[in-house]
């Protein structure tokens, strides 16, 4: 977490509208389960990293901790094709691919470093709460693109 919190600050800043997010990473001993490839719990903490990465380059997470908004995933989904081993090197891309009057929709795909096939794919509604509720995406991503606009 401290890693890619770092590390999003000094890479390109993103759209607020459609980013995408890749994040290489390495499957660690505290990663795997007893079947010796990595926990399924750990590749939605990996989704969870790429949306981190995504807030901060895009500008979202300076707006929710000025505004005091909270990220909420209302919905995940996972499928599994092949087993990250330890060791194994791998990239996660996270796209926001569309958003509805609550919800922006992501695709999560764990692609293998070495061979390119895609090991896992998963898809995920989030949404950005305030104290007076959800709020609509268009809004969230005009204020945020307001907000960048006077830092420039």
């Amino acid at each position: 977490m401290i890693y890619v919190l770092l590390a999003s600050f000094f890479k390109p800043r993103l759209p607020v509208k459609h980013p995408t997010s890749d994040l290489s990473f390495r499957v660690l001993p505290n990663d795997i389960d007893i079947n010796l490839h990595m926990n399924n719990g750990r590749y939605l903490t990996i989704c969870d990293l790429s949306r981190v990465d995504v807030f901060i380059r895009s500008g979202l997470a300076k707006c929710m901790i000025k505004e005091k908004w909270m990220p909420v995933i209302t919905e995940h989904t996972m499928s599994y094709k092949k087993p990250l081993g330890v060791f194994h090197k791998y990239h996660v891309k996270m796209e926001i691919v569309s958003w509805d009057e609550k919800s922006f929709h992501m695709n999560h795909t764990f692609i293998s470093a070495k061979s390119g096939r895609v090991l896992a794919e998963g898809t995920s509604k989030g949404s950005i709460v305030s104290k007076q509720g959800v709020l609509q995406p268009e809004l969230v991503m005009k204020h945020v693109e307001q907000q960048g606009a006077k830092l420039t």
